[in-house]
């Protein structure tokens, strides 16, 4: 692949990151105005999915900032921001919904997420220095190429999480669906709009693992050429 249509990739996933981000926001803005049949809130969703799932030694806590949620596995908390904590909207109980689909993945054992957990210690190492070793191997391509191909392998380890982490988002979103609809918490008034949100932000994701892959080649690229001088 040539320098110039990794840019082109390069370039291309900027604006489109920038799009989703941006058409997320508006999305989640737009559906956190439409109340969810039953009033529920964020909360109360994020509860009654565990328990229904006879799922009891996980917490449901409200943590600051806007679409920060999480499930944090090493915790067993759901961590829900302000705006799906307190709000009985679909967009809250979509995203509610799905942290605790990372949670029934975790209890169930789903093997993606059992993939994607154990790489989170080397990836944390990997992202940790990956930046300055690449640097220097940037640098001293000439001298010593071998710097940079350790760095490129580096970045590959997170570049494979960043793959690895997309099937986990697409089938929590799934099972988030699936639930709300079963718990007629998202009628067929709103089950599009659950279905829309979760959908630009599992293009997050998507967007950020192609993001990687082409960074990826683009330094694979600079080792190749060095190699060849």
């Amino acid at each position: 692949m040539s320098y110039a249509s990794i840019w082109v990739i390069m370039i291309a996933v900027m604006v489109l990151s920038f799009v989703v981000q941006n058409t997320l926001q508006r999305r989640f803005t737009k559906y956190s105005k439409i109340p969810t049949s039953y009033g529920m809130t964020g909360a109360d969703i994020a509860r009654e999915m565990l328990r229904q799932n006879g799922i009891t030694d996980v917490q449901v806590s409200n943590i600051r900032g806007r679409l920060t949620d999480h499930y944090n596995p090493q915790t067993k908390t759901v961590n829900l921001s302000d705006s799906v904590y307190n709000s009985n909207s679909i967009a809250a109980a979509a995203v509610a919904a799905h942290e605790c689909g990372h949670v029934i993945q975790h209890a169930t054992g789903y093997a993606p997420l059992k993939l994607r957990t154990a790489m989170v210690p080397v990836v944390s190492f990997c992202s940790n220095i990956v930046q300055w070793v690449l640097l220097a191997g940037v640098l001293m391509v000439q001298s010593f190429p071998q710097l940079l191909w350790i760095g490129i392998i580096l970045f590959a380890a997170t570049t494979i999480f960043s793959i690895v982490t997309l099937p986990v988002e697409i089938n929590a979103s799934k099972r988030a669906i699936a639930w709300l609809e079963q718990s007629g918490i998202a009628t067929q008034e709103t089950k599009p709009m659950a279905v829309d949100a979760l959908k630009w932000a599992a293009y997050t994701y998507v967007i950020a693992a192609i993001g990687s892959l082409a960074t990826l080649f683009y330094y694979i690229a600079i080792a190749s050429s060095g190699d060849r001088r």
